[in-house]
């Protein structure tokens, strides 16, 4: 209903696109520009991956080339997160995979917040260490001009912060159950008032394509509305349930 009233709605549908351009200028990143002329090509990227002592530990993130040689004990041969230097491993920084394909720079088939969660890593490069240029391939073209593959990640990004902000802002609606689990009794969720129940979560769904569930708190009165799943093994008035 309420994407309906969204989509119908022209008010809510400029302050949406308001929205959107601004969280796109968010995730559209001015970079110093003294070194934005400095170019990178793989093959030259590769010489800065920490077994040269002698070298700068580089690394790149969505093109984006920096200077982690002050975490070389992370970054450096033999650190936990050797695997990033000397190349653009973008995709690995949510996927987990730090072997063989997994290290790649390919955001293909991630969802919008996956998509996001590279951006913010990039960003956290950006805060942290030192900018030195980019990567020339799939973000940056020979010119050192953005490709289209980088602004299509971005405004994929900008998507993926627009929505948590909708499902921030709708969740917020209908508060959430108390929980907590224990290797004696398991999982269990409560509401101080009302009863717990399981609903979908839509924007969840637009967010990473896979059907998700939580745990809401509805009063008596709101208990006939369509939707709501009492936990399996737990009575209907119950305000306390195992999960």
């Amino acid at each position: 209903m309420w994407l309906k009233t969204i989509a119908t709605s022209p008010i809510s549908g400029i302050a949406l696109f308001v929205l959107f351009i601004a969280l796109l200028l968010r995730f559209s990143i001015n970079f110093p520009t003294s070194h934005s002329k400095r170019l990178f090509s793989s093959e030259e990227l590769s010489l800065f991956n920490g077994t040269d002592q002698g070298l700068p530990i580089l690394l790149g993130i969505l093109g984006s080339v920096f200077d982690v040689t002050k975490g070389k004990s992370h970054y450096g041969s033999g650190g936990g997160y050797n695997h990033f230097a000397g190349r653009d491993a973008s995709r690995a920084f949510v996927s987990g995979n730090f072997t063989g394909d997994g290290l790649t720079d390919s955001l293909r088939n991630l969802s919008s917040t996956e998509v996001k969660s590279v951006v913010d890593w990039r960003d956290f490069y950006i805060r942290s260490y030192t900018y030195v240029g980019k990567l020339v391939g799939r973000y940056y073209d020979s010119q050192g001009n953005p490709t289209k593959y980088l602004k299509g990640v971005e405004a994929k990004a900008a998507r993926g912060a627009q929505l948590l902000e909708k499902q921030k802002i709708e969740e917020a609606k209908q508060p959430s159950c108390s929980s907590r689990w224990s290797q004696d009794e398991g999982g269990q969720v409560w509401c101080d008032v009302g009863y717990p129940r399981l609903i979908q979560r839509p924007i969840e769904m637009a967010l990473t394509g896979k059907v998700s569930k939580r745990c809401a708190c509805f009063e008596e009165s709101q208990l006939g509305q369509s939707g709501l799943e009492v936990y399996e093994g737990c009575d209907y008035h119950a305000n306390r349930c195992k999960a």
